[in-house]
C-alpha cells in the first residue's frame, strides 16, 4: 500500500505541471504553455485520496489567465523567442514579425479635427504611391467638407475601400492598423475587432496621448520599420465581457445580425428569454449609478464566489492599460501593461476601508445588482456601448486571449514611463537644494525631515 501511495505521488507530480486552456486552445492539453503530444491525457487532482475532500476548491482555470494569441491579423505575429518560458515572455524581447508582407491598412482619423487633415492627406499618399497598399478608412472620414472640396485629394478619394461601423466587417482583411489622434482612436481601433487584432501604430495628433507614442515628424521611416517588421511591441491585455439581460417579453430587432447597441456577437436566447452580448474591452468596464440619486448597490462574485457589495457611485473593472485611465482618476494604482492582472476600483465607496484591488488575470469577475438595489445601474465598456442593468442582468469579465498589439517607439517598458512623465507628470516635483560643501547634512536644522518644507 506505501508503495502504491509513492507511485501516485510520483505520477500527480510529474503531470501537475500540465493543464487545460480550454478559453484558446480547445481539447488540447498544454504543459507549460505548449501542447502536450503523444501520450496520456494528466491524471485528475481528484483521483488522488488525499485531495477527494477538497474537490469542491480545485480551479478549472489558470491564474494567469489565458494562453495570448499571438496571430494578429491574416499576416503578422508575434517573432517567438527560443528563451521565453511558458506563453510569457520578457517585454523587451517581443518583437513583430510578418508571415507575409502586409499589404492593407486599416488608417483611424480623429473625427472633426481640420489639424488632422494634412496629416492624414501625407500618410494615405506615402501608403498607396509608396507602398502601393490598400487603404481602408471608414466612410464618415472621406465625407468631411473639407476633403469633399479638395480637388488635388479627389482622384486619391476613389482608390480608398471604405466601411461603416456596426454594419462591415473587416475584421479578416486588415493586416496593419495606422492611428491619428489620441487615445480614443486606440479605443475605437479596438472596437472594430472583436477577435484577432492587427499591430497598431498609434501617431500623438491629439490632446493626451498616453496610448500614442509615435510623433508625426518622421512618419515615414517609422512605418517603413513597422513594414519591414523591424518594431517593438507591447500586448496589451483586453477583458471579454459577457452581458447577459432579462428580455421580459420585449422583442428587439436585429437587422443583419447587428442589434440595438451595434454588437456584432449577439445571440438570443428563445426558451431562456434572454439577450446575450459580447464585448472585448481595452481600457476598462464602469458599472455607475447613471441618473439615479441613490447609491448603487451591485454585488461583485469571483469565481462564483460572492467578494462584496460595492455600495457607492460605481466600480471600475479595468486592465493594466486602464489604470492609468479611469482608474487613475478613482485612487487606484498604475499597472504596467505586461502585467497579468485586472483591477477592480470603486467610484466614490460609502466606506472608508474600501480600497482598489488587483486579481489574478485568470479569474471570472461577475457582476449584478443586489437584491436590495434601488435602482438601476448603467454599464459602458471603454465609453462607449452605454446601457441599463437591470435586476436579474449579470456582467461577466474575465481576461481576454486577444490581447492588442501596440507598436512601440523604442521598448514596452521605455515607452511607458516615457509617457508616465510627458503626459500624467508622474512624480513631477521641484528637486531638493543640496547643501553647501562647508555645512554638514546632520546641522542642517529644520530641513525636509522636519520642517516638511524643503526646497
Amino acid at each position: 500500500m506505501e508503495q502504491e501511495k509513492v507511485n501516485g505521488s510520483k505520477e500527480l507530480s510529474a503531470d501537475a505541471a500540465s493543464y487545460r486552456c480550454s478559453a484558446c486552445h480547445g481539447d488540447e492539453d498544454w504543459a507549460l504553455g505548449h501542447p502536450i503530444r503523444g501520450r496520456a491525457k494528466s491524471r485528475s487532482l481528484s483521483a488522488s485520496p488525499a485531495l477527494a475532500s477538497t474537490r469542491e476548491f480545485r480551479r478549472t482555470r489558470s491564474l494567469h489567465g489565458p494562453c495570448p494569441v499571438t496571430t494578429f491579423g491574416p499576416k503578422a505575429c508575434v517573432l517567438q523567442n527560443p528563451q521565453s518560458i511558458m506563453h510569457i515572455q520578457d517585454p523587451a524581447s517581443q518583437r513583430l514579425t510578418w508571415n507575409k508582407s502586409p499589404k492593407s491598412v486599416l488608417v483611424i482619423k480623429k473625427v472633426r479635427d481640420a489639424s488632422l487633415l494634412q496629416p492624414f492627406r501625407e500618410l494615405c499618399t506615402y501608403l498607396m504611391e509608396q507602398n502601393n497598399m490598400i487603404v481602408y478608412v471608414e466612410k464618415k472620414v472621406l465625407e468631411d467638407p473639407a476633403l469633399v472640396s479638395d480637388d488635388h485629394f479627389g482622384p486619391m478619394k476613389r482608390r480608398f475601400c471604405t466601411f461603416r461601423e456596426d454594419y462591415d466587417d473587416i475584421s479578416n482583411q486588415i493586416d496593419l492598423i495606422i492611428c491619428l489622434g489620441g487615445d480614443g482612436t486606440l479605443l475605437y481601433a479596438s472596437s472594430l475587432f472583436q477577435g484577432s487584432v492587427p499591430p497598431v501604430m498609434a501617431f500623438h495628433l491629439g490632446s493626451l496621448g498616453f496610448l500614442t507614442p509615435f510623433n508625426f515628424e518622421n512618419f515615414q521611416s517609422q512605418v517603413t520599420q513597422v513594414i519591414q517588421g523591424n518594431a517593438a511591441i507591447v500586448l496589451r491585455s483586453r477583458l471579454k465581457v459577457r452581458v447577459v439581460k432579462e428580455l421580459c417579453g420585449k422583442k428587439l430587432a436585429v437587422p443583419n445580425g447587428v442589434s440595438e447597441h451595434g454588437v456584432l456577437a449577439t445571440a438570443l436566447d428563445a426558451e431562456l428569454g434572454k439577450q446575450v452580448m459580447q464585448y472585448q474591452v481595452l481600457n476598462e468596464v464602469v458599472i455607475d449609478r447613471g441618473p439615479s440619486s441613490y447609491l448603487s448597490n451591485v454585488d461583485v462574485y469571483l469565481d462564483g464566489h460572492l467578494i462584496t457589495t460595492v455600495q457607492g457611485d460605481g466600480v471600475i473593472v479595468s486592465t493594466p492599460t486602464g489604470s492609468t485611465a479611469y482608474a487613475a482618476a478613482a485612487g487606484a494604482s498604475m499597472i504596467h501593461p505586461n502585467v497579468p492582472a485586472i483591477m477592480v476600483t470603486p467610484i466614490c465607496p460609502h466606506s472608508l476601508s474600501f480600497r482598489p484591488i488587483v486579481v489574478p488575470a485568470g479569474v471570472e469577475l461577475k457582476i449584478m445588482l443586489s437584491p436590495e438595489a434601488r435602482n438601476t445601474a448603467w454599464v459602458s465598456f471603454d465609453g462607449r456601448k452605454r446601457q441599463e442593468i437591470r435586476h436579474g442582468d449579470s456582467i461577466s469579465i474575465t481576461t481576454s486571449c486577444y490581447p492588442l498589439p501596440s507598436v512601440c517607439v523604442r521598448d514596452p517598458v521605455s515607452d511607458w514611463f516615457e509617457s508616465l512623465a510627458q503626459c500624467l507628470h508622474w512624480n513631477l516635483r521641484k528637486r531638493q537644494a543640496h547643501f553647501p560643501e562647508d555645512e554638514g547634512g546632520d546641522e542642517a536644522g529644520d530641513g525636509d525631515e522636519e520642517g516638511g518644507s524643503g526646497s
